[in-house]
């Protein structure tokens, strides 16, 4: 029974367009991830023709994350389910009619409803898209896959700013969500077309109340840490979404604990290799986005380059990724040092970047270009790696679940990363210039110096004050990397088939899931085998 059902989701792996398939996945992602960074470019515009507050521009950037990381873990749920091939058209079919009427929009509040229902589109693709690479690529193939799908994410950083830049150059500002529609229409075509149906059998009823409890409190807690460096970590505003957030999830887990087919399988926590795994993934986007929210501020405000200099700055950071993982770096890598092995070596790189910035690109350009370079060498070994760790600890049925977990995690470290930083930046800074009034606020403090001398003063103290947060930034991913990097090692101990990467039951090989391991997985699956007369739980349909 087991050889069999680990032929049947092998089978798919070797379907003959699957690179092909691939290509088509990452243009559905590059349209969400464009969306997460090309809003940044056209605030002026919008300040200006909409009429629209500062309060108006932030729900209009965060109306799109919030919900997007409120409905991953739902959404991915519904995937596996209902089938991945089926939800990635609804998800291109919404994020469409999304970006035709954020284009379309004549008020701040239209944008807003817009963007909000991009967001609820931008999940679907985010958790399906990631699914169906599990679902096509054994596990011989499937790191090199999985990090050129993460080229994606660091392509989209990227060239959103620049794209958005470029549009509104010889545009307004509706053509940078009008442009999504033509390439919404190809995936869509392109997705009937190639990709393969598949979905799992388990479970006789949807988990409506899991998915109720968990999309309240995700978007509760991404809330929290949203708002917390605008009004304070202290404020109302914060602490009581905080507080419902934690709540609610902490409702969450016991009811998936005790119902019969969880949305979520909280035994996936009792794996070594998950929780690795997970630690990783949300220090690498710690890391990253932490760093970067930094390092935008010393470009601009310690180094005197302009918005769109300072973003062709930074992009040495996303190039030295896509270059390496189009190389198949990661995947090497793992096959010659194992899972653990390759997300620690790519931690480590990730930290010594960081602290190259914060020594070396002090006082120039040089240093920094070093630091992003070693940076985006330990993104591209780490990440790819980290995905694959995860998707492999969870049972290939629930590939849909185990998406929204990755992307709820990045979701965590994005914001945790901005907000631990900044806090540090804000603290440090304030604690060097106290008598300046405003002088959490670099631009305040400058306006509020008395003569040349104290804004010089103020400048190196703001310098100071990067450096500082970029080292508690590069500790905190080594110390996270390192712990991650033990975790699957004693992983790999206990159970040795997993120590040879590539082969049955290593990390990426789907016969590796530990659903033998859950209560409520051998419960499923003893329902699902009864129901189907011994079928595989997880099933895959298409033409060859």
């Amino acid at each position: 029974m087991t050889a069999t059902a680990a032929e049947h989701h092998t089978a798919p792996a070797r379907h003959p367009q699957r690179w092909l398939i691939l290509g088509v996945i990452c243009l559905a992602q590059l349209t969400v991830l464009l969306d997460n960074t090309v809003l940044s470019v056209a605030i002026p515009s919008l300040t200006r023709e909409l009429d629209a507050s500062t309060a108006d521009i932030q729900w209009m950037i965060n109306a799109y994350s919030l919900v997007q990381s409120g409905l991953l873990l739902t959404a991915g749920n519904a995937a596996d389910r209902y089938g991945r091939k089926k939800l990635l058209i609804v998800g291109l079919v919404l994020f469409g009619i999304g970006s035709l009427a954020a284009g379309l929009a004549q008020t701040s509040g239209q944008l807003i409803a817009a963007r909000a229902g991009m967001g609820v589109g931008g999940a679907l693709l985010i958790t399906t898209t990631l699914a169906v690479v599990v679902q096509m690529f054994d596990d011989t193939e499937r790191v090199k896959a999985i990090g050129i799908w993460s080229i994606v994410n660091s392509l989209g950083f990227a060239a959103g700013p620049l794209i958005g830049g470029a549009m509104l150059n010889h545009f307004w500002w509706g053509a940078i969500f009008l442009i999504n529609i033509p390439v919404a229409v190809l995936g869509v075509i392109a997705v009937a077309a190639l990709v393969p149906e598949s979905k799992s059998k388990e479970g006789d009823r949807p988990d409506l109340l899991g998915a109720l409890l968990s999309t309240i409190g995700m978007t509760a807690v991404v809330y929290a840490i949203i708002s917390g460096p605008d009004h304070g970590w202290l404020s109302g505003q914060v602490l009581l979404p905080a507080s419902v957030g934690l709540v609610v999830l902490g409702l969450f887990v016991l009811w998936e604990l005790r119902i019969p087919y969880p949305m979520l399988d909280m035994h996936f926590f009792r794996d070594q290799r998950f929780i690795g795994a997970v630690a990783g993934a949300i220090l690498v986007a710690f890391g990253m986005t932490g760093s970067l929210f930094l390092l935008t501020q010393h470009l601009q405000f310690v180094l005197g380059y302009g918005p769109l200099d300072a973003g062709l700055r930074t992009a040495p950071l996303a190039v030295s990724v896509i270059v390496l993982n189009l190389a198949g770096v990661g995947a090497l890598a793992v096959r010659k040092l194992g899972t653990p092995g390759t997300i620690a070596l790519g931690m480590v790189l990730v930290s010594a970047g960081l602290a190259a910035i914060a020594v070396l690109g002090a006082h120039g350009y040089g240093g920094m270009l070093l630091g992003l370079i070693v940076m985006g060498a330990g993104v591209a070994l780490s990440m790819p790696a980290m995905a694959n760790a995860i998707m492999s600890a969870i049972p290939p049925e629930k590939a849909g679940v185990g998406a929204g977990i990755n992307g709820t995690l990045a979701e965590f470290g994005n914001g945790l990363g901005v907000a631990v930083l900044g806090a540090v930046l804000n603290s440090r800074f304030a604690a060097l210039v106290p008598a300046v009034v405003g002088a959490a606020s670099l631009p305040a403090a400058l306006a509020a110096a008395d003569g040349e001398a104290e804004r010089l003063s103020i400048s190196e103290a703001f310098a100071s004050s990067l450096e500082t947060s970029q080292l508690v930034g590069a500790v905190a991913v080594l110390a996270g990397g390192l712990l991650a990097a033990l975790l699957l090692r004693r992983a790999e101990r206990a159970d040795p088939s997993q120590g040879s990467p590539g082969s049955p039951g290593s990390p990426g090989s789907p016969s590796a899931a530990p659903s033998a391991a859950s209560p409520a997985s051998s419960r499923a699956a003893s329902a699902s085998s009864a129901s189907s007369s011994g079928s595989p739980s997880d099933s895959v349909s298409g033409a060859a």
